[in-house]
């Protein structure tokens, strides 16, 4: 009896997993678990990485983020060399998204409502170059959705919109200590955001 059960059991299991499979929300490769290749990749720049990690990560479509650099010349870039060297990277952060759940223009609309457009020398509380704010376009059509909603912007603001548009290149993942820091050092995160007085800002510019 113990053996049937453990059979249906099994055999539960494994017909889930394969559901899952060739459902394409699991993927396997060399036994390892890996993304969808329908899933899409985008990228911003909004300030501090950790802000917009949480912004997007309770995003419907969005299946996850990650924060590192971009914009720069230099390889392999660290935390301090962005900061402190001037290496032309800003905190950027790595969206996985999938594109049957959430749109390019959808994320994008989380992004402009998530920063300060108008800022040219960072973003809240933290200045310098590597806290601006940037949208990192793949191709074409994306630079042209881009442009687009930055001319609504300043439409509707009546304002230049300082936000700037890049080509993007490459992508260089954080230390490991940046990653989900908001949630791995929540108390922390959370006094530096409400001294940033990041969210008082943003209800002003958007509500």
């Amino acid at each position: 009896m113990k053996k049937i059960i453990l059979f249906v059991l099994i055999y539960q299991i494994s017909f889930f997993y394969y559901a899952e499979t060739m459902a394409g929300e699991l993927n396997v490769t060399a036994g390892k678990l890996t993304d969808n290749s329908s899933f899409k990749k985008a990228y911003f720049a909004g300030g501090c990485f950790w802000c917009m990690e949480e912004s997007f990560d309770k995003v419907d479509g969005v299946i996850k983020s990650i924060s590192g650099y971009s914009g720069g010349k230099l390889k392999n870039p660290t935390y301090q060399d962005v900061i402190y060297k001037d290496t032309g990277h800003v905190e950027a952060i790595e969206i996985t998204y999938d594109p049957k759940k959430i749109s390019y223009e959808m994320l994008l609309n989380v992004f402009w409502k998530n920063i300060d457009p108008f800022d040219k020398y960072g973003q809240f509380c933290d200045k310098g170059k590597s806290y601006r704010s940037v949208v990192f376009f793949k191709n074409s059509k994306q630079k042209n959705i881009i442009q687009k909603s930055v001319a609504e912007i300043e439409q509707r603001f009546n304002a230049k919109v300082v936000t700037m548009l890049w080509k993007f290149d490459k992508f260089y993942i954080a230390e490991e200590y940046h990653q989900d820091y908001y949630q791995n050092n929540f108390l922390r995160y959370l006094a530096y955001k409400k001294a940033c007085q990041r969210e008082e800002i943003l209800d002003k510019i958007w509500n």
